[in-house]
């Protein structure tokens, strides 16, 4: 039975490695895949996937009004051997679109791999999270540390200077420069004492 997956961690834990990775297994066996991600993540170029490490793939952009079902299901017909269905960024998904997705795997058949974070840098959920915590059939949490070496649960922003940002949207697409990933303690220490 195909089922909807979701892989979180907190920013740097090697997400995007891991969905290229799942992307090349599919790929050297001979499987088709499709890979999405939004289209606001121009960090490197729109349409393409790229880990930290140097990896990178072309992909699909999305934004909030993209359909997933009927837009795989269209693909489906024309790919014979489509396997799989990647999507990067999926925090930034709609509750519609994760709805898309669960289709894709009950009606289509079609596994669907998603990876994202799980909270914004205030600690609150994003909606694509929210729902895939909720609805997922397989949650695996892909692990990074803090600079104490405990594991890392949250996403503390940061302005220029490297002090915490305490307000703002919650969408604001960056690297290494915006965000680090803390533990729970040293999150809360970065926060309350700017």
């Amino acid at each position: 039975m195909a089922k909807l997956y979701f892989y979180y961690s907190a920013m740097n834990a090697g997400k995007t490695t891991t969905l290229l990775q799942s992307n090349y297994n599919y790929r050297e066996r001979g499987m088709e895949t499709l890979l999405f991600t939004p289209s606001i993540d121009t960090r490197r170029a729109r349409g393409v996937i790229a880990s930290r490490i140097g990896l990178e793939a072309d992909a699909y952009p999305v934004d909030e009004t993209f359909d997933f079902f009927e837009f795989v299901a269209c693909a489906h017909g024309e790919m014979p051997k489509l396997a799989c269905v990647l999507v990067d960024e999926a925090q930034f998904l709609t509750k519609a679109q994760v709805v898309q997705l669960s289709k894709v795997t009950t009606l289509l058949k079609l596994p669907v791999l998603c990876y994202g974070l799980r909270t914004d840098f205030q600690g609150e959920p994003f909606e694509g999270s929210k729902y895939l915590l909720s609805w997922a059939q397989e949650m695996t949490e892909i692990k990074t540390i803090c600079h104490c070496g405990s594991k890392a649960t949250m996403n503390l922003r940061v302005d220029a200077d490297g002090r915490a940002v305490k307000e703002g949207p919650a969408v604001e697409v960056g690297g290494n420069e915006r965000y680090v990933a803390l533990c729970r303690k040293h999150y809360d220490t970065a926060v309350e004492n700017p």
